[in-house]
């Protein structure tokens, strides 16, 4: 997996993108290599016992990603924010540098990850990688709120990247909150959009304090008012107890988009996308 990365040829408009699991992706532009939330450990059942056991393995072994250029974190939940895979990655990868905001900045430093290799672009500001031609917007999330600290910023929050004439925006973990479609229209076009479909419930929460995320019907809806070209379901893989059949996310679709693309990605998994 890691070779076909490095391998993968990018021609203009277009992302190679590669699923790991849950809001774990991959994404390859034409001059760098960036990850998304990867949790690629026990980590979580070993914290929190067997509720939390894994679905599957790992599709690849933390330590074997050494091409990372830049490594993305939405919050500091185990499942975005692994403390084994971001451990691994930030020694297999030392050229790494990290883009999250400032609730997560504080444990990576406690990871012994240094502040040079550490970015925490400001809310709403379209903000140029260095070396690359990507230029990222952050985005609060809701968790299932709004959480902002004066010093930290924003909890909660989603990256929106446009990259070789592709705007691709990866939610981390949200429902729809007041004023959050009124955010989505101030933002470059959606080309493709990566949004946690898992749902949420009483049992959920007080079971395994899991904390849901949106309705498949709620995804349909904002892809379909937005005007997204791709919808790539996630968050709904990787622990049983967390998670819907997809096809309660394609009946959702298509009760309520039906003309929406969508994309359902399975670990391991490579898809190439090419702007229309």
């Amino acid at each position: 997996m890691i070779e076909h990365m490095n391998q993968q040829k990018i021609i203009a408009n277009s992302l190679g993108i590669w699923g790991f699991g849950q809001m774990g992706f991959g994404i390859k532009g034409p001059d760098a290599i960036a990850y998304i939330d990867l949790c690629l450990s026990d980590y979580i059942e070993e914290q929190l016992g067997d509720w939390w056991q894994r679905a599957y393995p790992p599709p690849v072994n933390a330590d074997s990603i050494t091409n990372a250029d830049y490594y993305f974190i939405t919050h500091e939940h185990w499942d975005h924010l692994d403390p084994t895979t971001v451990e691994k990655i930030a020694s297999a990868s030392p050229q790494a540098k990290f883009i999250t905001n400032g609730w997560c900045r504080e444990i990576l430093e406690a990871m012994s990850i240094t502040p040079e290799r550490i970015i925490t672009p400001d809310v709403g500001q379209r903000t140029q990688i260095d070396s690359t031609s990507m230029v990222v917007t952050v985005v609060p999330s809701a968790h299932y709120d709004i959480e902002y600290d004066a010093e930290k910023g924003h909890r909660w929050v989603g990256f929106v990247i446009e990259w070789n004439g592709v705007t691709l925006y990866h939610a981390g973990d949200t429902i729809i909150y007041e004023d959050y479609n009124e955010r989505l229209r101030q933002l470059p076009s959606i080309d493709v959009a990566i949004m946690p479909v898992n749902g949420r419930d009483y049992y959920r929460e007080t079971d395994g304090g899991a904390i849901g995320n949106l309705m498949p019907a709620e995804a349909a809806q904002l892809a379909k008012n937005h005007g997204w070209d791709m919808l790539i379901p996630g968050h709904n893989d990787l622990y049983a107890n967390n998670a819907i059949p997809d096809s309660e996310i394609v009946a959702g679709l298509s009760k309520y988009a039906p003309e929406q693309k969508f994309k359902l990605m399975k670990p391991g998994e490579f898809f190439y996308y090419v702007n229309p």
